[in-house]
């Protein structure tokens, strides 16, 4: 699996390669090449694409644009994620959660998306969760909607 690593932003974020593992660790085994984009941006850059493509106003923590197959190839573009530094580190800071720990959290929910998960509604709500759950314990990292 290839994951292309954008650091578009200056504030603080993981290392590119804890961003790789936990991509990895979202998409597990599939089949054939797969290619993602993991971007990390600032709170201009993620107003814009939230304004442009979900017709919001501000910042949001994470999104995701699903990509396609190549066509002639056996590759996969799954996609990208994009994450907002800025709202990511003020979001753990008053959920009183380690940085790290949302910094996984945000990844793993970013690549369930491109996977076709959502939580539109409870029954998606609730699968997507548990697959978030159980990614993250598997990584160390816990429950992110457990009791505090």
């Amino acid at each position: 699996m290839a994951v292309d690593i954008q650091l578009a932003t200056a504030a603080d974020c993981p290392a590119p390669r804890h961003l790789r593992a936990w991509t990895r660790r979202a998409v597990g085994e599939g089949p054939g090449p797969v290619e993602v984009t993991v971007r990390v941006v600032d709170e201009a850059e993620m107003t814009a694409l939230n304004g442009t493509y979900r017709h919001r106003d501000g910042p949001t923590n994470v999104l995701s644009f699903p990509g396609d197959t190549v066509p002639g190839t056996d590759i996969t573009l799954l996609g990208d994620v994009v994450i907002c530094a800025p709202v990511v580190a003020r979001e753990a800071a008053a959920q009183g959660k380690p940085a790290e720990a949302h910094w996984a959290h945000m990844v793993i929910h970013g690549m369930l998306h491109l996977q076709g998960f959502d939580h539109q509604d409870d029954a998606g709500a609730a699968a997507m969760e548990a697959r978030e759950v159980a990614i993250l314990a598997a990584m160390g990292f816990p429950d992110p909607y457990g009791a505090a």
